[in-house]
């Protein structure tokens, strides 16, 4: 019998990803497009109703935030576009067709890079084109029943742009960092909130598998309902295993759309995809051609602002910041734009500029982060200023408040939004640097720790350090732990 041979396989995945667009009026009429929290089917017109005999009008802001996300994925900004009409049975899609764009999307051929390893990695942009999103059905329930659905009208027509990747991702975790970098580039410039949660950022996944060195691509399989960037790695995940394991045990694979179920950890298959889906495009009649002059172009090149990586890349020029730590702070631009508004924020003599920008990265990254992340708050939301920040900062390093006496007038800070000055004055916080305000409360701390004096005199070093603790809680925080412990030694040396 000949040997058995094993066939690895390699993963192949392309992300389709959909964004709804921060204009304040809806596609292709002026109901407006902040319909989050509102009641069902107030934000609606004859125009995102369907209605036989209206005329759509495009909205200029939407087209120009496309423009400005194919110019930041590097995309070439098409001269000639048009609108198309995507024409499928469903219940959410009022016309029973989607203006959407075919074959002349506003942007093609673009990339963005990766850091896999210290690796860049360029992964291709297929297209950019926009279209409108379709109205939300909200199923009910209902015991010993088949139950029934609503549907609320309010989110159809918002812009939706689509952008459409390159089957470039090899796993999980290059799925995972595209769409966590995509969503970054898409805050920085603004042209939407790209909140996964509220479903203005949404991610469908194309993954399939075959034979290492080869072309040959098994059936594709689409994966939708993934919310969160966790979700789509756990997915990309368990699919790829699931397709590997199903040809292990000698299993047909079929092309099909199947839903990731977050509290199962699965896929489960939704419907077959055999066969192409006929949509029938053709040109939308009731608008023209848009024609898209290098003039506009160039307006909208003028106003993108500086992109996350060229901004992490300044930081660790400009500031002396760790790769790590300028990732972090560039991973939104609301981070970012506070971090450079602290350093613009007084400058205190003799501190050099890249030791002020470490202390205020590592009180963001750290105290403030955690914060943020316990109270789910976005830093563009929080009650403390930059200015509020560095007068605490600046306390802290000129010495008039300790550490840990920082960290509780933080805590307070963060709450209620109130100066550091004033907590620090109501609570009297105020650290202790002078000796003779010391002293008592040395004699006193030497004369209750007996056995401490004892092993520091026979050598122990670590009697000292536990001296300096007593000293912490007698003055509940305020004695400044450098001046206590050369008080210390020095009083222990002279007895």
């Amino acid at each position: 019998m000949g040997a058995i041979t094993t066939v690895n396989y390699e993963t192949i995945i392309g992300l389709e990803v959909h964004v709804q667009l921060g204009t304040k009026s809806k596609m292709y009429c002026r109901c407006s497009a902040d319909y989050a929290n509102t009641p069902p089917n107030t934000h609606v017109c004859p125009v995102c109703l369907g209605m036989p005999g209206v005329l759509p009008v495009i909205n200029r802001q939407a087209i120009e935030y496309t423009i400005m996300t194919a110019l930041a994925l590097n995309c070439t900004a098409s001269e000639y576009t048009k609108f198309d009409r995507k024409n499928y049975p469903y219940p959410d899609l009022m016309k029973g067709y989607q203006i959407s764009q075919y074959d002349a999307p506003i942007g093609k051929g673009g990339w963005l890079t990766i850091d896999l390893d210290g690796q860049k990695k360029r992964i291709g942009i297929t297209r950019v084109h926009l279209e409108e999103d379709v109205a939300k059905l909200i199923h009910r329930p209902v015991v010993g029943s088949h139950g029934y659905s609503l549907m609320d009208v309010n989110r159809s027509g918002v812009p939706l742009m689509e952008i459409v990747g390159e089957p470039d991702l090899r796993s999980p975790e290059e799925a995972r960092q595209y769409l966590v970098k995509l969503h970054s580039i898409l805050q920085f410039i603004g042209v939407s909130t790209a909140s996964m949660e509220e479903g203005s950022f949404r991610c469908d996944a194309n993954i399939s598998i075959r034979p290492e060195g080869t072309d040959k691509l098994l059936a594709k399989v689409e994966v939708k309902n993934m919310n969160s960037f966790r979700a789509v790695y756990r997915a990309m995940e368990y699919e790829a295993m699931r397709q590997r394991k199903a040809i292990e045990d000698g299993e047909r694979l079929v092309q099909e759309t199947r839903g990731w179920v977050e509290e199962d950890g699965k896929t489960v298959s939704q419907r077959s995809k055999e066969y192409a889906n006929d949509y029938r495009y053709f040109p939308e009649p009731d608008l023209p051609p848009l024609l898209i002059s290098r003039k506009w172009v160039e307006e909208v090149n003028a106003r993108l602002p500086e992109l996350p990586e060229a901004r992490r890349e300044r930081f660790i020029s400009q500031y002396a910041l760790s790769a790590y730590d300028a990732s972090l702070l560039t991973a939104s631009r609301a981070m970012a734009d506070y971090f450079e508004d602290c350093l613009k924020t007084g400058k205190p003599e003799g501190l050099p500029l890249t030791n002020r920008a470490k202390m205020i990265s590592n009180w963001l990254l750290g105290d403030f982060s955690r914060l943020l992340n316990a109270t789910n708050t976005d830093i563009s939301a929080a009650r403390v200023t930059p200015p509020q920040l560095c007068e605490l900062l600046d306390m802290m390093s000129k010495g008039s408040i300790s550490g840990p006496a920082a960290k509780q007038v933080w805590e307070e800070m963060f709450t209620t939004g109130i100066s550091a000055v004033e907590i620090v004055a109501r609570q009297g916080l105020t650290q202790i640097n002078k000796a003779d305000e010391l002293e008592s409360a040395i004699d006193r701390i030497l004369k209750d720790n007996p056995q401490a004096v004892a092993d520091f005199k026979s050598g122990k070093e670590t009697a000292l350090k536990f001296l300096v603790g007593q000293m912490m809680r007698a003055t509940k925080g305020r004695a400044n732990p450098q001046v206590a412990g050369q008080l210390l030694k020095k009083k222990l040396e002279e007895k």
